[in-house]
């Protein structure tokens, strides 16, 4: 008698559409939806119906990706696909013409499309609202009056596109009167003329980063005209001063979140008015703009006592008086940065955490006179605490971190690098069993026993970074492999004494898609292809100056690591054959660091290279390859959007 097959059975035929759509909304795992949709064609049918969002990973792909998904989906994430240019792009999107409901797609880094892809996007895309096209250098004014035709676009972040000038802006602004937010962040060729049409045009404006552009104070007064903006960043404009911001006093006071960290011209009574004008400001970064802080301005902070949330002093001088101030008059700060503040003292972290008890993040890297008073105030005084950075402060104890163990059990962030901390200070933090980050590079007293006891309890670790601790072994990564099964992130660079016994261990995170192995002289081939096999989801790895690696490893790595997309082997004693392999077959792979290859002739570049240039965006070589390698290769890299960085390093370098 014929029995049915499970997966024979359609739950569509028991359960609605809806119903099932429910249940695959409460399945958190991405992996276990996919595993939802082997069930049944029931399950199948709900996913494709109710899917929003796709991230896609490879090109072949997308075509059939948009025809399954059209009628649902709304946000297409195109950053990592590789080989991405206008003809594919128009050829991917008219697979899903007059069903696609996109919003939202991100192009960020696809330095492949231009304005005919972007023409495509819009036609095919009525109901587009959010554009991302950050970090593709190539685009400029043609790709800005393309993008002018989506008329109900709201979000669009240029940042980086360093063709745009003020007549793609002017396009932009005229044709997209209704944006909601702007990021033109490093676009050099924008100036006050531009920023002052975008002014006019688009007064719905809520967010705006104009960071690093060489514009004046008359841009800084046209923007004062926007009454909707909440948000906006100026990072480093460096012919802004406080003229500029006093403009903001009396004729915007809808702004919500400002930083004008790096502005060199900026002082303390420009950043008075922006407060004074601003009474609802919840964010403010001034960092590394003057030395000290003005007793004005730490007074009218006051004026902010009920809205300030998030506050960033980095590069300043801050007295203990000064945090005793800042500490009473914003005592709703959830996150506080003094980064690089090195007049910082135990004193004045005491002062501020006595009222700021709601602190969520503070930031002490290169604090260099605190000591474990600071930690006892914070773990006293701070039982929110979530993120806690302590960088070269090297002055703090175990001692210390004992009472941030103890008292600190929301904690989920700690950077410790470069402290002189054993493995009893990890036996205190263990008790934060909410830990998901924690940095330990060039804390070389920690050994195999402190990860152990991280591993006993810190089951949730997301990142681990233990960027030369010497002392670590294969038994510590053991324990790590078995304890934090969900690192996505691992820094080993420079653990001498890891061999590929280590690695076999690591090859049992199946979450790991970030792995730097740099310097590991005992690791071999071998090792690599344990990680090869067993962390699928790789994509980041670095292996320079792994001297025992050749061509096997990257023969493993090409079978199996189909998500790589950046990889280090400089200094590793591969041939012109495992090059090859390597770019030829990796799909994804887009950003690659090949110096000092010794063992590989000029001919055997030039072949991986034309193998792989249509999807290359990053690449560093050797100055001296530059006038050895076909100046018609170079110019297809480039013209397909691939930076080159020249550098010169000598063979012993690190």
């Amino acid at each position: 008698m014929n029995r049915q097959r499970p997966w024979d059975c359609d739950m569509a035929t028991v359960f609605s559409l809806d119903l099932l759509a429910n249940i695959l909304d409460r399945v958190p795992d991405p992996r276990d939806r996919k595993s939802c949709r082997l069930v049944c064609r029931g399950f199948l049918r709900a996913e494709e119906l109710h899917r929003r969002s796709l991230r896609v990973l490879r090109l072949e792909v997308l075509p059939g990706l948009l025809r399954r998904y059209a009628s649902g989906l709304e946000c297409l994430d195109l950053s990592v696909c590789p080989a991405l240019d206008d003809r594919s792009l128009s050829a991917a999107l008219a697979a899903g013409v007059d069903r696609l409901r996109l919003r939202s797609v991100s192009l960020s880094r696809a330095s492949g499309v231009g304005w005919r892809g972007l023409m495509a996007l819009v036609d095919a895309c009525p109901r587009l609202e959010a554009v991302d096209l950050s970090h593709c250098v190539g685009v400029g004014d043609r790709e800005a009056a393309a993008l002018a035709a989506a008329a109900g676009l709201k979000e669009l972040r240029l940042n980086k596109c360093l063709g745009l000038t003020d007549v793609g802006l002017a396009k932009v602004a005229v044709g997209c009167a209704g944006l909601e937010m702007l990021g033109i962040k490093w676009c050099l060729e924008i100036s006050d003329i531009g920023i002052d049409l975008l002014a006019k045009k688009c007064q719905d404006l809520k967010e705006l980063d104009i960071s690093y552009l060489k514009i004046t104070n008359r841009s800084i007064n046209s923007i004062s005209s926007l009454g909707k903006l909440e948000v906006l960043n100026m990072v480093g404009c460096s012919d802004i001063d406080d003229e500029g911001l006093q403009s903001l006093k009396h004729r915007n006071n809808s702004l919500r979140s400002i930083d004008v960290s790096r502005c060199e011209n900026v002082t303390s009574s420009g950043l008075t008015s922006v407060i004074e004008g601003s009474n609802c400001l919840q964010k403010l970064n001034v960092g590394d703009c003057f030395p000290e802080l003005a007793p004005h301005f730490l007074l009218k902070l006051n004026c902010l006592k009920d809205s300030l949330t998030v506050l960033k002093l980095d590069g300043f001088q801050v007295s203990a008086s000064s945090l005793k101030i800042i500490g009473l008059n914003c005592k709703n700060l959830a996150k506080i940065g003094l980064s690089k503040c090195q007049s910082v003292t135990d004193e004045g972290i005491s002062e501020l955490v006595a009222s700021c008890v709601h602190l969520t993040t503070i930031d002490l890297t290169c604090c260099h006179l605190l000591t474990d008073k600071a930690l006892m105030a914070i773990g006293d005084q701070c039982k929110q605490l979530r993120c806690l950075r302590l960088e070269s402060c090297s002055l703090i104890t175990d001692k210390g971190l004992e009472y941030i163990g103890t008292c600190c059990s929301n904690l989920e962030e700690i950077d410790l690098t470069d402290c002189s901390i054993t493995d009893t200070a990890m036996q205190n933090l263990s008790r934060c069993s909410k830990l998901l980050v924690l940095k330990l590079g060039l804390c070389y007293m920690i050994s195999d026993e402190g990860l152990v006891h991280i591993a006993s309890n810190c089951r949730k670790l997301h990142e681990l970074d233990l960027y030369r601790c010497v002392e670590v072994t294969d038994d510590g990564l053991a324990a790590i492999a078995t304890g934090c099964k969900l690192i996505r992130k691992l820094n080993l660079c420079y653990c001498t004494k890891i061999t590929d016994r280590g690695l076999k261990h690591i090859g049992h995170l199946e979450d790991l898609h970030d792995l730097e192995l740099r310097g590991l002289c005992h690791v071999t081939s071998s090792g690599i292809a344990k990680i090869a096999i067993g962390c699928r989801r790789l994509s980041e790895l670095d292996l320079k100056r792994c001297n025992l690696v050749d061509d096997e490893g990257l023969f493993a790595l090409a079978q199996y690591t189909e998500n790589l997309r950046q990889i280090n082997i400089s200094y590793c004693p591969v041939s012109g054959m495992g090059l090859c392999m390597l770019l030829g077959t990796l799909k994804c792979l887009q950003d690659v660091k090949l110096v000092h290859l010794s063992l590989v002739p000029v001919e055997w570049f030039e072949i991986a290279l034309r193998a792989s240039y249509e999807k290359l965006k990053k690449l560093k070589l050797l100055t001296g390859m530059r006038k050895l390698l076909s100046p018609l290769l170079i110019e297809k890299l480039q013209l397909r959007g691939c930076r080159i960085r020249w550098v010169d390093k000598p063979p012993a370098a690190c």
